[in-house]
């Protein structure tokens, strides 16, 4: 797909100007981020690791466990040894807030529905100290095999993994809380250099996910148990993906969609959102553009 081709996607959900200010963020270089695992390390001992590899660094004013790296690349960070050994996980910021927004307790019996590489599956399992019992599945065989990896290195506890389809998962299962982090178009991370859009992405791409999605969320509702909390997140910023979804399954199974706390990611660049309640991510060199809504089962 062509810079224009995208353009028109855009406009039609937001208008010119918007797409405008996205297409500038999508031209900006990424920062790369981390999360210190807290089953391993500590914020300060990763920092001060950092400080003596000459490694310059801000703090994140939402994830005390988070940090944006300013002067150093993936490569340089994937060979420290608090890398290699799990301590620390690089990891999007906005991939880091639905797991946030779950409140992950011990004792909570989880399903992440679409689970690799694991960057959320084990975040959960931290935010919990590993006193939650996660349930992850992956359809993808090579995925899995990845996130089994993860898991392991990052000494997550009490995970099954299940290389399946999550749409086929039988529904006599049923959980206290659903993360569905879905498959997407991506439209949020995409990277423009050189006039040029350098991921794949395409209508089709786009088309095919949805029907994913919705498959996907409709299991998530059934197989949740009554009163008990489901995100919904997409690393896609149009509507088709998100909030059409989201409004249409609403009204389907009677979803309550909760507010999520706006004081507590105050900062973040956000885009227009029909659904006032959830958080709409702008892309730029901080965050990945980035949809998450979070439901309640009544």
């Amino acid at each position: 797909m062509d810079i224009q081709e995208l353009k028109s996607i855009l406009e039609s959900d937001y208008g010119e100007l918007v797409t405008k200010d996205i297409i500038q963020g999508m031209q900006e270089d990424r920062y790369v981020t981390l999360r210190v695992n807290t089953l391993k390390s500590k914020i300060d001992k990763v920092m001060l690791e950092l400080d003596t590899k000459g490694v310059w660094y801000e703090r994140v004013s939402w994830y005390s466990d988070a940090l944006v790296i300013l002067n150093k690349d993936e490569e340089f960070l994937r060979n420290l040894e608090m890398y290699q050994n799990g301590e620390i996980y690089l990891q999007s910021l906005s991939s880091m807030i639905p797991a946030l927004i779950m409140e992950v307790q011990a004792g909570d019996i989880i399903l992440d529905m679409t689970a690799a590489p694991g960057s959320k599956t084990t975040q959960m399992a931290a935010l919990a100290n590993n006193q939650a019992m996660i349930t992850a599945i992956e359809k993808n065989k090579i995925r899995s095999e990845r996130l089994k990896y993860n898991i392991e290195k990052l000494e997550a506890k009490k995970i099954s993994v299940l290389n399946m389809d999550g749409r086929k998962l039988d529904e006599t299962f049923s959980f206290d809380k659903i993360l569905l982090d879905a498959p997407c178009s991506g439209s949020g991370t995409l990277e423009i250099k050189d006039n040029k859009i350098i991921n794949d992405f395409s209508k089709e791409l786009i088309e095919r996910s949805r029907n994913i999605q919705e498959e996907l969320l409709r299991k998530c509702v059934r197989i949740l148990k009554p009163g008990q909390i489901l995100v919904y997140s997409t690393c896609s910023i149009l509507k088709k993906e998100n909030e059409d979804i989201i409004e249409k399954l609403q009204k389907e199974f009677n979803l309550e969609i909760l507010q999520i706390d706006e004081d507590r990611f105050k900062g973040i660049a956000k885009l227009p959102c029909k659904i006032k309640e959830a958080l709409l991510i702008k892309p730029n060199k901080y965050y990945e553009g980035f949809f998450v809504v979070k439901l309640r089962k009544n």
